[in-house]
């Protein structure tokens, strides 16, 4: 059995990318709404220039990866447009406050 099969045949939606043997597992968004709470400081560390725009979430630390590059805010933004819609919040609700041009930011929820 191929390894696209495994995939289906396991419940997960996945795709092969040609004969490379790398596959693309689509996942759900990641929910944080529970740290929506105003006033709440989140803590995250950022990676621009990644392949593909997520967020995850290992022993507590918040990562985001983003497909754009560090210059004229455009990484600020798409981190601050992802981390938005995993809480359920628009935009304009979350504020940078610390770490305007480091990869470790703390946003505030207004």
């Amino acid at each position: 059995m191929s390894g696209l099969c495994r995939i289906w045949s396991s419940g997960l939606s996945g795709l092969a990318l040609g004969w490379y043997g790398v596959y693309a597992i689509t996942m759900k968004a990641i929910d944080l709404s529970h740290l929506a709470l105003e006033g709440a400081e989140i803590a995250v560390r950022v990676t621009p220039r990644a392949s593909n725009n997520r967020i995850t979430v290992t022993d507590g630390q918040v990562r985001i990866y983003v497909t754009v590059v560090p210059e004229d805010g455009k990484a600020n933004a798409m981190v601050q447009k992802l981390l938005a819609k995993a809480l359920g919040l628009p935009k304009s609700q979350l504020r940078l406050i610390r770490g305007q041009s480091t990869r470790d930011k703390v946003f505030r929820v207004e």
